[in-house]
């Protein structure tokens, strides 16, 4: 099965045509952080994954979740099976700060293992560029947004401002994988007051993306480094 590939006119019409017409979408994205969370006793021991930087930082709490984690894992596949569109980043990609290894070869073995097989994809990286185009923020001009990430304070602060003038409905602090039940059940519960989220919570978002589009109707956008943009100027 051959995914169709969308640049980023495409990948904004259809989340455009989704918030039109009011029906769930879900946007998630593979980085190496999503490689290596779903390599654990697939591609590599716990040993190995355990030895590797990213991993490392996810155990000092730098990354929102803590390995080893098999549920985790299997969690994030099942919503790359079931997502609308799945970012993955090309062949011999630079954009993004990693080894060779834990990119695009590593996700095409994953893939094949769990069996995802995305009917849309695009660049992993998309929401860097999204967050740079004015047709975005006018996509979401006076939808109803719901915020869920670690720096919850400083991104409504500054999303509610120029150039962007969002209407932020809901504001959830999301720290650790730990708070992905109640959240999700937040969501659900208070699915009516909002149209579409934004989550910035590393690997997290991509279970949250896609259940909040299952379980609440929702457009829901895996944002990763976007509010680094947002914030700062630059992906951190």
């Amino acid at each position: 099965m051959n995914p169709i590939y969308l640049e980023m006119d495409g990948v904004l019409d259809q989340l455009e045509a989704a918030l039109k017409e009011q029906r769930p979408f879900s946007l998630v994205r593979v980085g190496d952080g999503e490689n290596i969370v779903m390599s654990q006793d697939v591609v590599w021991t716990t040993e190995e994954v355990l030895q590797e930087r990213w991993a490392i930082k996810a155990n000092r709490g730098q990354k929102g979740v803590r390995l080893p984690n098999l549920q985790l894992r299997d969690e994030v596949a099942a919503s790359l099976q079931r997502a609308s569109m799945v970012g993955v980043l090309p062949p011999a990609d630079l954009t993004i700060n990693a080894p060779d290894y834990l990119k695009r070869p590593l996700t095409d073995m994953l893939f094949a293992h769990f069996g995802i097989y995305p009917a849309l994809t695009c660049h992993a990286c998309v929401n860097r560029e999204m967050v740079q185009m004015p047709r975005f923020w006018r996509i979401l001009a006076g939808k109803r947004v719901l915020l869920v990430t670690r720096e919850i304070e400083k991104l409504r602060a500054a999303l509610v401002q120029e150039p962007y003038h969002l209407n932020i409905a809901a504001a959830l602090p999301f720290d650790n994988y730990d708070q992905m039940m109640e959240t999700l059940q937040w969501i659900q519960t208070n699915q009516h007051s909002f149209d579409v989220a934004l989550f910035s919570c590393g690997v997290n978002a991509v279970i949250l993306a896609e259940r909040t589009a299952a379980l609440a109707g929702k457009v829901a956008i895996d944002f990763g480094k976007a509010n680094s943009i947002i914030l700062n100027g630059r992906a951190n």
